[in-house]
């Protein structure tokens, strides 16, 4: 074998022993594992196509955690003082509207309101009694001008007589007897009218007087009444009823304690209640009044109730709080803030449900 036969034979070995190219290797591992790939792309495809679902799915609604039963509870609280003789409720009592839920030791105000009548009472007999002497002090006015009336006509008698007398002496055929004595009459008939016009002002003027002694009666009387019915106020507010129907909470009231004006005695949760819900801003670009809503309640897992979209307060939350906040002044940092909707019941859930319970709505919003 000559020298270049031997390297020939030396550079076909090498050329055997080269590796393979990647299509050869990428042919060799699909050979071998065809079963697995396949599956994991089967399994890709199935994911990316459950998750566009998913997504397709979930952008037609709105969900929150931040949500809880709300009512508008109500604050028993008295309007008068007193000790408590009766407390007739217990915690968690269903009462009906106008039930009795305490009473107040009500003497005080029962002989307040006895005072009240009587004042009224007496009110009343002084404008009778002023009504009776205006109608007799009118009878003497009217006496009084009947005399006004008889002594103008005697003193107009008076002076035709006085002119008789004087006229008869002028010529010589009466006396100055007879003259003299129709000139006293005269005078005293001038007199007499005088004093029957005296009388009648007098009597005018007394009228007068009644007439605003009845008024201040009347005043009065008005005055007896306002009291009567403040009185009659007080002695009702001794007995505390339900303003609307629902059950007893946080009950502090009890016999024998004394009871203070605002004091809260207990507290009345009525039977209609909703779902506030604070939705972030970001959620409510198609959340609309009326929208289908899924409650799900915390207390009672795997059951849902259906409700709808009531309203959307016009405002977040934070722009109501005891102290808003006030992005004017240090550093801003923009927080997606929550805005609270009210979601109401289809049907009220005949559950035991009180304000401050959670609940997770679901809003159909596409």
């Amino acid at each position: 074998m000559t020298p270049d036969d031997a390297a020939r034979t030396d550079t076909e070995a090498g050329e055997d022993r080269k590796p393979a190219a990647p299509e050869e290797d990428r042919r060799g591992f699909l050979a071998r594992h065809g079963r697995a790939v396949l599956i994991g792309a089967v399994a890709a495809v199935v994911l990316l196509a459950g998750a566009v679902g998913w997504w397709l799915h979930a952008r037609n609604y709105e969900s929150t955690d931040d949500a809880f039963i709300d009512a508008r509870s109500v604050s028993v609280s008295p309007q008068v003082s007193g000790a408590l003789v009766d407390v007739p409720v217990t915690d968690n009592q269903l009462v009906e509207a106008g039930a009795v839920l305490a009473r107040i030791d009500d003497r005080d105000y029962a002989a307040a309101l006895a005072q009240a009548h009587a004042k009224a009472d007496q009110s009343q007999a002084d404008i009778a009694n002023f009504a009776a002497q205006i109608e007799a002090q009118q009878a003497r006015l009217d006496q009084a001008r009947v005399q006004v009336t008889a002594a103008q006509a005697a003193l107009q008698f008076a002076q035709d007589e006085n002119q008789r007398a004087q006229d008869l002496v002028k010529t010589g055929a009466g006396t100055q007897q007879r003259a003299d004595q129709a000139g006293t009459d005269l005078r005293q008939r001038q007199a007499d009218l005088d004093g029957a016009r005296s009388g009648q002002t007098s009597a005018d003027k007394q009228l007068g007087v009644l007439r605003a002694q009845a008024q201040g009666a009347a005043a009065a009387l008005e005055q007896a009444q306002a009291s009567l019915l403040q009185a009659q106020a007080n002695q009702d507010r001794t007995v505390l009823t339900a303003p609307v129907a629902g059950r007893v909470a946080k009950l502090s009231a009890a016999n024998g304690a004394y009871a203070s004006p605002g004091q809260s005695l207990m507290m009345l949760v009525p039977r209609e209640i909703w779902v506030t819900a604070n939705f972030k801003e970001t959620q409510l670009d198609l959340m609309r009044a009326g929208q289908p809503v899924s409650i799900s309640i915390d207390a009672y897992p795997g059951r849902d109730f259906p409700g709808h979209v009531d309203s959307q307060q016009f405002g977040s939350g934070t722009a109501f709080a005891l102290l808003p906040a006030e992005n004017a002044t240090g550093n801003y940092v923009k927080v997606v803030q929550r805005v609270p909707v009210k979601i109401v019941f289809d049907q009220p859930p005949d559950l035991p449900l009180g304000p401050g319970m959670s609940v997770v709505p679901t809003v159909t919003v596409r």
